[in-house]
């Protein structure tokens, strides 16, 4: 399909649900974040997975959120995610719509809090005040990951700092729904499967030469775009005008079988560096990722006071 030869993707199921990183704060509270009545028509209409309860709390990210997005969402509505429900990155990219005491906020994955409990979200200062006043610091809450949600732009991505014709890593961006696989066939004509890093980098260990590539991805509800002509310029965003879904896009049946050629050797994961505001320090990376390119990301706690931009 789509000239590969791969044979096919495995489109796996990704459980997306929640975290969270206690932090007080007293202040007005911030401008609507509430979904417009466009948007929950949108989100309603979206097949949705089973509604959880839980409890949310609210953080400042500091630097690099653990999905590696080079900045957060425009609209600054975001969630950090438990380690079972970050999965290793497997979350990054989706989205949750999450309902408090005031009303509803649809929230992007981009980051893991390691401290976090099942059930248990941590929400960016807009969100939170989307559905509670900041000051609550703990709300109850329900949410579900949201299918096919409406996306931000077309789908761009970042070859990291550090990547060679013999080491490739490459961020994939824009989205709507977790990833189930990242493809890519050299300019000689051979394909690899890339192997998802726990910091949301898809590598091939023995990189794939030295490009161009063209990429191809699937998410886990079988949403297909192939991206051709992504250059070797590492640190650069890259980008074709292509969609993820929505018009002229392919969508593959879940049982289509994995792909079997070039697959890349998996990738050592990298410990969590998203530390609590009480534990700055982050840990080292892996062995096999290059130490040049992705900075530690950081959750702190408000200051009183503090009142969120919108």
């Amino acid at each position: 399909m789509l000239g590969f030869g791969f044979g096919g993707i495995a489109v796996a199921a990704a459980v997306v649900a929640l975290a969270v990183g206690m932090s007080q704060a007293a202040g007005t509270r911030a401008c609507a974040a509430v979904l417009s009545a466009a948007s929950a028509g949108q989100a309603a209409q979206a097949q949705q997975a089973g509604e959880v309860s839980g409890i949310a709390t609210h953080y400042v990210l500091q630097g690099l959120p653990n999905c590696s997005y080079p900045s957060p969402p425009a609209d600054g509505l975001f969630v950090a995610l438990p380690p079972a429900e970050y999965d290793n990155a497997a979350a990054c990219g989706g989205y949750l719509e999450v309902h408090g005491p005031d009303g509803s906020v649809r929230v992007e994955v981009i980051d893991q809090c390691p401290n976090c409990g099942d059930g248990r979200i941590d929400l960016s200062e807009a969100a939170f005040s989307a559905i509670a006043p900041l000051n609550q610091g703990q709300i109850d809450v329900t949410y579900q990951p949201l299918v096919n949600p409406s996306l931000p732009g077309p789908v761009s991505l970042l070859v990291k700092q550090g990547s060679s014709q013999y080491w490739l890593a490459l961020l994939v961006m824009n989205t709507g729904n977790a990833l189930a696989s990242v493809q890519v066939k050299s300019e000689s004509g051979g394909g690899y499967n890339l192997v998802q890093a726990n910091y949301n980098y898809w590598v091939a260990q023995s990189g794939v030469g030295a490009g161009p590539f063209t990429v191809r991805l699937a998410d886990i509800q079988g949403h297909v775009v192939t991206l051709p002509g992504i250059a070797l310029s590492p640190g650069v965003v890259q980008g074709a005008g292509t969609w993820m879904y929505g018009a002229g896009t392919t969508t593959e049946p879940a049982s289509t079988p994995p792909p079997a050629p070039h697959t890349s050797r998996p990738v050592a994961s990298a410990t969590s560096d998203r530390a609590p505001a009480s534990r700055a320090a982050p840990a080292s990376p892996a062995a096999s990722e290059p130490s040049a390119g992705r900075g530690p990301s950081r959750r702190q706690a408000a200051s009183p006071g503090a009142i969120p931009t919108c």
